[in-house]
This record gives C-alpha cells, structure tokens and sequence, in this order.
C-alpha cells in the first residue's frame, strides 16, 4: 500500500493531514535529530510514522525540496530585510531594549 505522508497544497510541502511543514521536519532532520525526538519533542502531535514519511519523501525527492527549501529562505530573508528596513526606528529601539534587558540580568 502507497500511503501519501506529505501533500502539496498553497505552494508548500506539509505533512498529510496536518498543518506541520515539511520544511519543520527537514530543518530538524538536518540539525541531527533524530525521527524518535522530532516526533516526541518538536512536534508531538505527529507520530513517529508521520516523521519518517516525511524524512522519506524528502530523501526521494531531495533535488526538488532543497530547491523549494533554498527559494522560501531567500524569500523569508528578504521579507525579513524589507521589514526590517521599512521601519528602522522600531527596530533601533528593539535593540535598545534588548541591551537593557541583558544590562539587568
């Protein structure tokens, strides 16, 4: 039997039947965890089944989801750039901030 563990839908890769991305599993594959603590520690909603379909679909099809994983992070970092640009004075008083937030600890 052929069960489908990842689905395509709105341009993003996700588990079946759920709201966790592809890209969530992979990026915690990748860091070295191991499928046993991805399922029960960063997404224990899925089970231990779910995650190593997904890690076996991305090592099927490995080309196509580093390309897809490759786009999306340009596009969140010049997301990121633009918003960050759009409003410099936020940003210089979050940085202010967090230097006397780390002065006090």
């Amino acid at each position: 039997m052929n069960k489908p563990y990842v689905d395509k839908r709105n341009e993003g890769y996700w588990v079946a039947g759920t709201r966790v991305s592809l890209d969530s599993i992979i990026f915690a594959f990748l860091e070295g965890l191991s499928p046993e603590t991805i399922a029960t520690e960063c997404f224990p909603t899925l089970s231990l089944e779910q995650v190593y379909g997904a890690i076996t679909y991305y090592l099927a099809h490995g080309p196509e989801i580093d390309t897809y994983l490759k786009q999306t992070n340009a596009e969140f970092e010049a997301l990121r750039q633009s918003n960050h640009s759009a409003d410099t004075e936020f940003h210089q008083k979050l940085i202010q901030a967090r230097r006397l937030q780390s002065l006090q600890v």
